[in-house]
């Protein structure tokens, strides 16, 4: 029997998914270790264990911050683990116990955020680079989401590709009733659901989809996600080309109602630079949306053949790809049943099987 610390601060974000998920599979299959889950104060009562071995344990220190590496480490060294599984990059870096860390990209180490102070974000992203380059040789094993992040760590970190593991991830299926939108109803629209990054690449999504309006003036572009100071400048760019109402800015939308865009846009379009894995895609092709996609990083390793592919730097094959799904049926229907097969060779259980399997070896 072991004693494993599993760091869950970030479990009610965009990424802690991967988290929350592997949480809810390791309590199924493995009754024999004892874990202590890592949690923020605000997600100590809302995150319930279901197995007895698994304790919950308030961790107040924020990540990449100066409590982070001498609280943190502080703490860890009280709790005695055999072994520290850090589900993001984020770690106190001087800790000497065993690790195992989840890496799910490098994308932050090479785009700028131009909604943040210049000189600030630039001394912020040199740490997290250092941080990206030091944690894969401190820790015994480094979890990825693809085959594609194992090698780029590889190249960016320098280390012994045996010690990545890869362990795919996977789409959720809505079990919430599909719940219109009404200002939406019977009428055309492109879908993308996701961060407003730089690297999602949104700008030129708003000008591929301002030429294809030319040819389907009552089609529109939803966007979904947080309203923030990112997405005002694609307001700005929706304005510069002359198309800002017919771009829709949900902000967040409750299950039902993503469950509702998936099946009713005539395409998902994912024009990203940089993914680790490509949740957003898989969970709309798992719901019977067409994907048009980039070609980028690890998209057509986890896509495959289930996505119709354009250049992300190329606004005019985005335009000609997402044309050819929208006027070909056929394709349309191939979309939406090679997205659904392709989805469904993902498993959460068989992630958590597999990561369990890595904790083993980093405890012999």
């Amino acid at each position: 029997m072991a004693r494993i610390v599993i760091d869950a601060r970030e479990i009610y974000t965009t990424t802690g998914r991967y988290i929350e998920r592997l949480l809810y599979y390791l309590q199924e299959i493995d009754k024999k270790n004892d874990y202590m889950i890592l949690l923020y104060p605000k997600n100590f009562d809302i995150w319930q264990p279901r197995n007895k071995n698994f304790k919950k344990v308030i961790c107040p220190y924020k990540e990449f911050t100066f409590g982070e590496q001498i609280g943190l480490k502080k703490q860890l060294n009280q709790l005695k683990p055999d072994l520290v599984h850090f589900g993001m990059v984020q770690q106190p870096i001087f800790y000497k116990g065993k690790v195992v860390t989840t890496m799910h990209d490098l994308t932050t180490t090479r785009f700028r955020n131009p909604t943040k102070n210049r000189l600030i974000f630039w001394f912020k992203q040199q740490v997290y680079k250092y941080v990206n380059w030091y944690v894969p040789g401190k820790s015994l094993y480094v979890i990825t989401p693809s085959e594609y992040v194992k090698k780029d760590i590889v190249n960016y970190a320098h280390i012994n590709p045996n010690k990545i593991i890869v362990t795919y991830e996977a789409a959720d299926e809505i079990h919430e009733v599909a719940k219109p939108i009404m200002a939406l109803q019977s009428k055309p629209f492109l879908l993308y659901v996701g961060r407003p990054q730089p690297h999602k690449n949104l700008s030129r999504l708003i000008e591929a989809f301002a030429e294809l309006k030319k040819s389907y003036p009552d089609l529109l572009l939803v966007l979904v996600g947080r309203r923030d100071k990112m997405y005002e400048r694609y307001i700005k760019v929706a304005k510069r080309h002359k198309v800002a109402d017919s771009v829709i800015s949900t902000g967040f939308v409750s299950e039902g109602q993503l469950k509702w865009l998936y099946r009713s846009c005539r395409a998902y379009v994912f024009p990203s630079l940089s993914e680790g894995f490509g949740l957003p895609g898989l969970e709309a092709m798992l719901h019977r949306a067409p994907v048009a996609c980039s070609t980028t990083t690890c998209l057509p390793e986890i896509y495959g053949d289930a996505a119709w592919y354009f250049n992300p730097l190329d606004v005019y094959d985005m335009v000609r790809t997402i044309n050819e799904v929208l006027i070909n049926t056929e394709l349309r229907k191939k979309l939406i049943l090679s997205g659904r097969e392709q989805a469904a060779k993902y498993s959460w259980q068989r992630m958590a099987n597999q990561t369990l399997e890595v904790y083993k070896k980093a405890l012999q």
